[in-house]
């Protein structure tokens, strides 16, 4: 017998608008279109662009653009193979691939990577993409996550400056671009940032420069191609004094400057770079399937419920996110359930009214779209031995509308199995006075005796490496029984000390024969208490 729990998500499936509220498919629970939405709309990453921050003399987004590049350049449409899938991390000491501003990016990736099937590091290095554009005013593009991270380096296939207008032409048609789209790709890309003299000093001949950017303006604009259509253009690639590396001028020019001429309609200019960069974000290898893209959040958002057993008693606590919420101080939002055994609850359920809401920042994009949302807190009472089997919600406005009902499509939110599940208010945060090593104490609430068995296998996305590839650390561990919480009631208790940069874990229990798993519960929404230690 198996039974399973996955990650919590929710959305409600009528009434919604826009293209990622068009996912009628879309079905909790779903781990990675909730990670995917959370870390579009609710990350700090994208602060991290905001305002087209400068760092080395360029821009951090500039630097974000160019390694998403630079990874997806190993595509070949005639193969399949290659794509944006964090090869990058492999290929650092090629020449095409140089400059600190690739490591710097990984730096700024490695602390938002979640972990497969969630958001690896090829998928952050997209977000990177989107946050790029965004943060310096260009066209904000919807986000797909699923890419697959490689294990390798791809092939020595990135475009270099003192290669013919035909090597880059075919550079391009192999990963998927025509001759049009090249001279587009080229010039959005080169909105942002420049060109290193310690990188490439064949380029930037001058030794007291340090950095040529290719236009007069930071953020992204048409400046590129207005400069170089005005010939007043101080693009290296362009009139640098070495002509063999001017290669930014025999693309642009290769068509008679016909499609340089259609960017000089900014409208123009942000489509087809929205367009292009979607399209080059997209490009993975064969095999790999890229979900629906997201343009907006989704309008209900539930974290992952945490439950705590004493005394007795059991408790689940939850959150709802509302997107873009009336001013109402009268709406009320109640968590209903049904228990397992249908005898302690009245038809309509065991209610549990809100306990306070937050506004939730919806970061740079949902900033940039005007959106809004709230997060309504839930802690809930059960009795352990009934339990519960499934919960929803109720918005009431209480202005005469009929209230509105967040339950998965009709079907609610199914809990699978509650004889194993982190006990949240028995777990602790430990953290050392004198350390800056601290760890998670995660407790175990097993419906059965000591002769019980539980293991976690727990991802990591952070190493002791100092230098890329950051590679995740995955680790199985058998649980203990822990002596510090005595068994209680129907459970004994099981623990283990696990990083406290651990993101996500799959639980596995074995109770009198029968096998219970949880996968992807999300350790980024616990709320465990912290613990000082002296040292």
């Amino acid at each position: 017998m198996l039974q399973s729990l996955g990650a919590l998500y929710v959305i409600i499936t009528s009434g919604l608008t826009g293209l990622a509220h068009g996912l009628s498919t879309f079905q909790w629970p779903n781990p990675q279109l909730a990670y995917a939405d959370k870390m579009l709309y609710e990350s700090t990453l994208g602060l991290l662009a905001q305002g087209c921050p400068p760092r080395d003399n360029s821009t951090v987004p500039a630097q974000w653009l160019r390694i998403a590049y630079h990874d997806m350049s190993t595509h070949d449409v005639d193969d399949g193979t290659g794509g944006l899938d964090a090869s990058i991390q492999f290929e650092l000491d090629r020449p095409q691939n140089i400059g600190q501003g690739m490591v710097d990016s990984l730096d700024d990736f490695r602390n938002f990577v979640a972990g497969a099937p969630f958001l690896g590091t090829a998928d952050t290095i997209a977000l990177g993409a989107i946050f790029a554009l965004a943060g310096c005013g260009g066209p904000v593009i919807p986000f797909s996550a699923g890419r697959v991270d490689a294990t390798e380096a791809g092939p020595e296939t990135v475009p270099e400056p003192q290669q013919d207008l035909a090597s880059h032409t075919e550079a391009f048609r192999r990963q998927g671009f025509t001759p049009t789209e090249m001279i587009g790709l080229v010039a959005c890309g080169h909105t942002l940032g420049g060109v290193r003299q310690v990188d490439f000093p064949l380029v930037v001949t001058d030794t007291e420069d340090f950095l040529q950017t290719f236009d007069t303006t930071t953020n992204f604009d048409n400046a590129v191609v207005s400069e170089y259509l005005q010939n007043t253009t101080q693009n290296i690639l362009v009139v640098g004094p070495n002509v063999t590396t001017r290669s930014d001028f025999r693309i642009f020019s290769s068509d008679g400057n016909v499609t340089m001429q259609s960017f000089l309609s900014s409208d123009t200019f942000n489509e087809t770079c929205g367009n292009l960069i979607e399209r080059m974000i997209n490009t993975v290898p064969n095999g790999v399937t890229l979900t629906q893209p997201i343009s907006e959040p989704f309008d209900y958002v539930v974290s992952e419920p945490l439950f705590s057993y004493r005394n007795g008693t059991m408790s689940m606590a939850t959150t709802l996110r509302i997107v873009n919420p009336s001013d109402n101080p009268s709406r009320t939002v109640t968590m209903l359930w049904a228990d397992r055994q249908g005898s302690s609850c009245s038809s309509t359920g065991c209610t549990s009214p809100s306990t306070g809401f937050v506004q939730v920042f919806l970061g740079l994009i949902g900033d940039i779209q005007g959106l809004t949302a709230d997060r309504y807190a839930f802690n809930a009472t059960i009795n352990a031995t009934t339990s519960i089997s499934k919960f929803w919600f109720e918005i009431n406005e209480n202005d005469g509308s009929d209230p509105v009902i967040v339950d998965n499509g009709g079907s609610s939110f199914a809990i699978g199995q509650d004889s194993v599940f982190i006990d949240n208010s028995r777990s602790e945060f430990v953290i050392f006075s004198s350390s800056l090593i601290n760890y998670q104490k995660v407790v175990m609430a097993v419906r059965g005796d000591a002769s019980s068995s539980v293991s976690i296998t727990t991802f990591d996305p952070h190493t002791n490496t100092s230098t890329p590839p950051y590679l995740p650390t995955i680790i199985t561990t058998n649980l203990q029984v822990d002596n510090s919480n005595p068994a209680e009631g129907e459970f004994t208790f099981f623990t283990a000390n696990v990083s406290s940069t651990v993101t996500f874990l799959n639980i596995s229990g074995n109770i009198g024969g029968v096998s219970y798993t949880q996968e992807n519960f999300d350790m980024t929404v616990v709320d465990f208490p912290f613990v000082s230690i002296s040292q």
